[in-house]
Parts: structure tokens; C-alpha cells; sequence
């Protein structure tokens, strides 16, 4: 029994959004929904395993450098320890509580930073605090530091070109300045329908750029303030930006750099200006028939400023390289098929980093992160924390110390102290207890590989299988997507409890996770099978996976695989069934973005180009909804601010218009953020009544 009624399809033309949701409000309910609610139910119980699981994963707070403080979870309940040097005490809730106040860590995320913002009037203090420049009338201002005898340093800012950055030199001698046009962001109209304090609905306009959009070009700039002039750069405007950023001084003063990204992501430079004369010059020049993906790569300048770190993915591989920057003569540092995922600490003779892959060789999941030395002169790697495992570190102030967490998806947690010159265990600290769990009909997940579209390379995920499973049965299968090119997404930690399907998997179902090409943290190659093609999310891949598990799992039945996932997963779950109708049978798209002209600029460029092609419509879910031959729920809130949620009507129109069968809720209030529990259930229900 369908839930789908049908409209008359002529009317359904003339008012295509008010059809999706006449869609929604005239369910009716299915025979079977009695007995999924009673198998629903019966989910609440695999939420109480996690309490049941004993000295897992612990988050330290460090208080100096030999001592921290955690919290855990023991059979007689939460316990709280002191560790100073090797010794481990308990201690009360409220010394914990106390010892953690003030310790937290914020972060920058370069994201929250809209290409079009520009920032208010703020003081800029020389280093000897004797002056202070500033943004004055959009031009560039210095004045002592009690903000007398002011004078104007720049004369080319306007109201439609403005400066925004002031860095000084170490010297206090220069400045140099970014001026940035001044230009109105592409806005979008959310409306909520039933707000909490009016009858009425509100409305709310929220600047949102979306690919192809006009953006702000930024000029650099050099001032010498001793002299009050502004010095000319010898190289012009590099223009077409994506953006154009001021980087920081060498610690001499004798230059400063800026990076420079170019629209479309196939060239990303590392320039340094001469503070004597504005000569510019190329510390590093990354060029891509693809694309850059610029959140992985990072800078560091070292103390005596004549070597800059810079991460690279130019062999195929995310590794760390040396630049000269007086030669520009780049070293590489690291090498091999695998990458660098983070730096921890950076001094003349070491550097700590995580890195992921080094063990692939060896058969060790490639995506396992481990923390590694580098010694500078030798260019030797020690691995701190051999265990085949992934290893989620928290090192103390000084870095000579760390805690470590690790575990895999089918590896319970270890955790321990370690030393960050050798790594051998300075303490253990605790091991996870999960036989409690394992009694009541917890399954082990399988960390799993395949090989993909090529024969040759291996594909990762995880098979979670159904509570109290019995291999004599055969299980449904669904999979969990999210396969957004900006990283890699399955889980390779370990949890009792997924929060995503944790219900699916007490319902009766085989829930897998998997990385297919496309994604991120494996070769650059592996990750350029994105390139104007976010419709194939990895799904030859995939596919070859789940039939490989299959052919040695008899109990899985992939007669009638789901499929499901929020945001980019949402975009994936409807493009499994429209490009992959023969083995993905059942979807629930949850906030997708649908059509990637319609989504935000950053990300959608990143990935499918610039100018506008006609890839982009050929990826189009809107564009390739006349082939839907599955079944299909969408889901989306009218106050996404993260996706534009017109990007879900635009895909419900054209079903409408070819005539197909689906279901849709377009949820009042909601926004990007689907999560609770109403929104799961109804997912949950579509599956449990379409793929058994």
C-alpha cells in the first residue's frame, strides 16, 4: 500500500512547491505502521548500551605541563582522576570541575569569514605601542598611540574599495594593507511559516553567494611609515580572485607575504613583497588541471625567517615541504604514499604531526591516523604510537608528553600516557570494558575492504550488523552516505552506539559505511574523481564493495538496498537513484543540495569549477529527476541557511511535472539541522517499509 496520493498532474504544474507539500499532509497511514511502531519502540533500549560501556575514550584537560585532569565511566558510575607525572588518583567532581575552568580551546574556522565581509574600525597598535594605525574613510590611518596627531597614510580607499587589513612590520617601519572592493552579496528569503512569538510568519534575507557570483577583489599594499608614502608593488593586481589574503611579516621586516587564490581553484600562490623596494616574488606556485583544495594546505614560517613549511599534495600526496625563501628553493620533507593530516608542534630540529597511510603498505586501514617525529636533519620518521589503530591524541602544554586514545571501529579504546620524544607508555591509563553490552546482543562491527572501479585500489568501510544477529538470516541493507569530496567520513573510532543508525541497526538492518573515490585524506588522484562530477560520489566503488561483502556474507540481501543521508549526503542519496536505479532501490535525502548552482559559492565551486559549465546541470539532481525509478522521501526545513531550501522544491517540481511517485516533508521551522527525533522516525519508517 502506497502512501502516495496522487494530484492531478495539470494542477500539480500550476503550483508545483504548494504540491510537494500537499504531498506531505495527505499521508495516510500504512497498515503496517502498527507493527513499526512497536519495532521502533524497542530502539529506545540500544540508547542505554552506552551506559553500559566502561573506561572508554577519555578527554583530558591539562592544567601544566605534567598534569591533567579527566572524567570517566566506570560499573559504579562517573569517576574523576588526577594525573600528575605517573601517578593517577581519584579526585572529587568538584576538583575536576575546578581544575577544567578556563582551559578550553577555541578555533578559527576560515569558513565563518564571507568573501564580502569587511571589518569595522579597529586600533592597530605598533609593535613599541608609540603609534596605532587604523581604517579611517576607508583609508589607511596612523596617529600616536593616545590617538592624537593623526595623519593619513593611504589616499586611494573609497566607499566601494576599502581597506580592510593593517599588519605592521616587527620593526614598526611598514605597514602593509589589503584594500578590498566593497560589493552586495547575492541574498536568499527564508520564510518561517509558524514562528514561536506571532501569528503571522517572518521573513529573513541571508546573504548567500552562490557559484558564478561577482566576488571582491582585493590589491595589497606597502606603506613606509617613517617616510608617510605608500610604496609601489612591482607585479599588477593579480585579478579573477577567489580571494586574495594577507599572510604575515618575516620576522626581520624585510618582507611579508599574501596568498592568492585564483577563481576556479587551479592555482593557489604563496607570494612574498620586498619591504624595501615591493618587488614580489613566488614562494610557492601550485598549479592543478583539477582542482586545490586550499583548506588542506598550511604554512609556517620559521623563527629565523629564512625557511618557510608548506604543505603540498603536488606528487599525488599531501606532504611537507621546505621553502628557501631566498633561493625559492623548495625541499620535500616527507614522502611516500601517504599524508600529513595535521601539525602539533613545530621547533628547529623536530616537528610533530599526525599523518595517515603510513601503514597502508602493511595492510593497517589508510585512514588510521598516527602521531609521528620528524627530525629535521635526518628527515627520519618515528611512529609514537604503532598500534594498528586510529590514535586521537591530546598533548600537554610544552609537548613533551601526550595522551593518547585508540581504538578502531571493531577495537574497543586504549588509552594511555605517552612520552612524545620516543612514544613509548609513560602510564597506563585505562582499557574499555564492553562485555556488559556484548551479553545483551551487541555485534562487533567489521572494518571491511574491497577493491574498487580499477581492480587495484582498496576500498575502506564498516559493516554494522543488526543487534542479536543470527547468520542464518538474511538482513536488509542500508547505506549511510555522506560523501562531500572535502574529506573522508566513515567513523574510525569506536562507538557501541552510531548515532546516525544506532535505531536502523535494532530494527533489523545491515547499516554500511564507506569512502568511495571522490573523497578525501587518500591520493590526490583518488580525490580528483570528484572534479565536475559530484554525481558520481564513489558509487562504482561502492557498489563493488557492498557485492564483495555480499558474495562472502550470504545474510546480506541486496535485493533491495536503501540508502540515506543529510546535506551532501542528502545530494548523494537521490543521485544513487537516478544514476544507479539497477542496485540502489530505496532513498530518504535529507537536506540536500540538489543542484550544485544553487548551494553556496565556496563549496560548489571547490569542487565543480568556475565559469559555470554544462557539468553542472549534467550533476543536477533537478536536471535528472525525470529518471527516478525508486522510492524516494525528501526531507528539508524552510529555514535552511546552510542550503538553500528552494534547491528540494526545485527537484519536487520536476518529479511533479514527469509524473513521479514520492514522498516529501518540507518541515516548517526546521533547519539544516534534521536530527531529532520526529524527522529520524519518519526516515527510519520509509525504510523499514521499503527495503524488507
Amino acid at each position: 500500500m502506497t502512501i502516495f496520493t496522487e494530484i492531478n498532474n495539470r494542477e500539480a504544474m500550476k503550483y508545483p512547491v504548494l504540491s510537494g507539500i500537499v504531498l506531505s499532509l495527505l499521508v495516510t497511514v500504512p497498515a503496517a505502521a502498527q507493527s513499526f511502531e512497536e519495532a521502533y519502540a524497542k530502539t529506545d533500549e540500544a540508547v542505554k548500551f552506552g551506559a553500559r560501556m566502561y573506561n572508554g575514550a577519555i578527554r583530558p584537560v591539562w592544567t601544566d605541563a605534567e598534569t591533567f585532569v579527566y572524567q570517566t565511566h566506570e560499573a559504579a558510575g562517573d569517576a574523576w582522576y588526577r594525573v600528575s607525572g605517573t601517578v593517577k588518583e581519584a579526585i572529587s567532581k568538584e576538583d575536576f570541575e575546578e581544575s577544567r575552568k578556563g582551559r578550553g580551546r577555541g578555533y578559527y574556522d576560515p569558513s565563518d569569514e564571507s568573501q564580502f565581509f569587511v571589518r569595522r574600525e579597529v586600533k592597530h597598535p605598533s609593535p613599541d605601542s608609540t603609534q596605532v594605525a587604523f581604517v579611517r574613510d576607508n583609508n589607511v590611518w596612523v596617529s600616536k598611540i593616545d590617538g592624537s596627531d593623526p595623519w593619513q597614510l593611504s589616499f586611494d580607499g573609497t566607499d566601494n574599495d576599502r581597506y580592510v587589513r593593517i599588519l605592521w612590520s616587527p620593526d614598526g617601519k611598514k605597514i602593509a594593507a589589503l584594500r578590498k572592493e566593497v560589493m552586495k552579496e547575492r541574498q536568499i528569503l527564508l520564510r518561517e511559516s509558524r514562528p514561536d512569538d506571532q501569528v503571522q510568519p517572518k521573513y529573513r534575507w541571508l546573504d548567500y553567494a552562490k557559484p558564478g557570483d561577482a566576488l571582491p577583489q582585493s590589491v595589497p599594499a606597502l606603506f613606509d611609515v617613517e617616510a608617510r608614502k605608500a610604496v609601489p608593488l612591482s607585479e599588477p593586481v593579480k585579478l579573477d580572485q577567489y580571494f586574495l589574503e594577507m599572510g604575515q611579516w618575516s620576522p626581520d621586516s624585510k618582507w611579508f607575504t599574501y596568498e592568492y587564490n585564483q577563481r576556479g581553484h587551479q592555482r593557489y600562490q604563496l607570494c612574498a613583497v620586498d619591504a624595501k623596494d615591493g618587488k614580489v616574488r613566488v614562494l610557492a606556485d601550485e598549479k592543478s588541471n583539477t582542482f586545490i583544495y586550499y583548506y588542506d594546505l598550511w604554512r609556517y614560517m620559521m623563527p629565523d625567517g629564512k625557511h618557510m613549511l608548506w604543505i603540498s599534495e603536488r606528487d599525488d600526496w599531501r606532504h611537507l615541504y621546505s621553502i628557501d625563501t631566498e633561493t625559492l628553493q623548495m625541499k620535500q620533507l616527507t614522502k611516500g604514499e601517504w599524508n600529513v593530516r595535521e601539525i602539533h608542534h613545530v621547533t628547529d630540529d623536530y616537528i610533530l604531526m599526525n599523518v595517515n597511510g603510513l601503514h597502508a603498505a602493511e595492510g593497517e586501514d589508510p585512514y588510521n591516523k598516527h602521531v609521528v617525529r620528524l627530525d629535521l636533519k635526518t628527515l627520519q620518521l618515528k611512529d609514537l604510537t604503532p598500534e594498528n589503530a586510529n590514535h586521537q591524541v591530546t598533548f600537554n602544554p610544552d609537548f613533551s608528553r601526550f595522551v593518547d586514545n585508540w581504538s578502531r571501529p571493531d577495537l574497543p579504546s586504549t588509552t594511555a600516557l605517552r612520552c612524545a620524544q620516543d612514544g613509548h607508555v609513560l602510564l597506563p591509563i585505562q582499557k574499555e570494558d564492553i562485555s556488559a553490552i556484548v551479553k545483551e546482543g551487541f555485534t562487533m562491527p567489521e572494518v571491511f575492504s574491497a577493491k574498487g572501479r580499477d581492480g587495484v585500489t582498496d576500498i575502506w568501510g564498516t559493516i554494522f550488523r543488526p543487534f542479536n544477529f543470527n547468520p542464518k538470516k538474511k538482513y536488509p541493507v542500508v547505506e549511510y552516505i555522506y560523501a562531500g569530496p572535502h574529506d573522508s567520513h566513515v567513523e574510525k573510532d569506536f562507538m557501541s552506539v552510531p548515532a546516525r543508525y544506532y535505531r536502523l541497526l535494532s530494527l533489523g538492518f545491515i547499516v554500511v559505511t564507506i569512502d568511495g573515490m571522490g573523497t578525501d585524506n587518500r591520493s590526490k588522484s583518488f580525490q580528483d574523481v570528484s572534479w565536475r562530477n559530484l554525481k558520481d560520489a564513489g558509487f562504482p566503488d561502492r557498489i563493488l564493495w557492498m557485492q564483495a561483502a555480499a558474495k562472502k556474507y550470504k545474510y546480506m540481501d541486496l535485493s533491495k538496498v536503501g540508502i540515506y543521508g543529510y546535506s551532501a549526503g542528502g545530494q548523494n542519496t537521490l543521485s544513487a537513484l537516478l544514476f544507479h536505479p539497477e542496485f540502489y532501490k530505496v532513498g530518504v535525502a535529507l537536506c540536500g543540495c540538489h543542484d550544485n548552482r544553487m548551494d553556496k559559492i565556496w563549496w560548489n565551486e571547490q569542487w565543480m569549477g568556475y565559469p559555470i559549465g554544462p557539468w553542472y546541470g549534467e550533476n543536477s539532481n533537478v536536471d535528472n529527476a525525470w529518471r527516478l525509478e525508486g522510492k524516494l522521501l525528501i526531507i528539508n526545513g524552510e529555514m535552511d541557511d546552510n542550503v538553500d531550501p528552494a534547491s528540494s522544491l526545485q527537484v519536487v517540481a520536476e518529479l511533479v511535472k514527469h509524473n513521479k511517485d514520492f514522498e516529501q516533508y518540507y518541515l516548517p521551522g526546521y533547519t539544516h539541522n534534521l536530527g531529532g527525533d520526529w524527522v529520524t522516525r519518519q526516515a527510519f519508517e520509509f525504510l523499514y517499509r521499503n527495503c524488507r
